[in-house]
C-alpha cells in the first residue's frame, strides 16, 4: 500500500483556481495589486514543495507522479510568480508566458490519461487537466484583454469549471484516503 498526498495537492489547486477566477474578475478594478500576494503565495508554496517532493520521490505508481507532481511544481511556481509580480509592482507579461507552456502541457497529460485511462474516474481527470491547462494556454490573451469584462468573464467561468472538477476529486479522494488508510501503520508500529 502505498501513502499519498494527492487530495492535498488537489484541494490546493482548486482553492488556489477559485482565487485566480476572482482576481481575473476583480483585477482590473482594485488598485492594491498587493492584496493577492497572500493568497497567490500559499497556494504557490503548497504547490511547489508537494509537487518537488512528488517528483523527486515517486510516491505513486507509475507515471501519475509525472501527472500530479510535475504539474504542481509547474502550478506552483505559476503563482509564485503571479503573486511576487503583483506585490512588488511587477508586469505579468513574464507569468503568463510561462503560464501557457506549463497550460500545454497539461492539456497533453488530460488527453494522455483520458487515452490510458488513468485514475479512478479518468473522464474527470481529464478533462480537469485540460480546462486548467486551457486557462494557463489563454492567460496571454486575457492579459491582453483584461478591460474587457466578457473576455474576463468568460476567463473565470472556464477556470471555475476546473476548480470545481478538482474539488470534487479533492473532496472524494479524502473520502476514500480516510476509509482505505484507516488500518495502516507505519514500520515503527508494525
Amino acid at each position: 500500500m502505498f501513502i499519498d498526498y494527492i487530495p492535498l495537492m488537489l484541494i490546493n489547486m482548486a482553492a488556489g483556481l477559485f482565487l485566480l477566477a476572482c482576481f481575473v474578475i476583480k483585477w482590473p478594478d482594485t488598485s492594491d495589486q498587493k492584496i493577492w500576494f497572500t493568497g497567490f503565495f500559499m497556494v504557490g508554496i503548497i504547490a511547489l514543495i508537494s509537487g518537488l517532493h512528488m517528483s523527486w520521490n515517486w510516491p505513486l505508481p507509475g507515471s501519475y507522479n509525472v501527472a500530479f507532481g510535475e504539474m504542481s511544481v509547474l502550478f506552483g511556481i505559476i503563482f509564485m510568480g503571479a503573486g511576487f509580480s503583483l506585490f512588488y509592482g511587477l508586469s505579468l507579461v513574464p507569468v503568463v508566458i510561462y503560464a501557457f507552456f506549463a497550460g500545454v502541457a497539461a492539456v497533453i497529460i488530460g488527453f494522455r490519461i483520458l487515452d490510458l485511462k488513468m485514475t479512478r474516474e479518468p473522464f474527470i481527470s481529464g478533462i480537469g487537466f485540460i480546462l486548467t491547462g486551457l486557462s494557463g494556454m489563454l492567460a496571454p490573451l486575457y492579459l491582453r484583454l483584461w478591460r474587457n469584462k466578457t473576455s474576463r468573464f468568460i476567463a473565470a467561468v472556464v477556470i471555475i469549471f476546473a476548480a470545481i472538477i478538482w474539488l470534487r476529486a479533492g473532496y472524494m479522494a479524502y473520502w476514500t484516503h480516510l476509509s482505505d488508510l484507516s488500518q495502516w501503520k507505519p514500520l515503527t508500529l508494525r
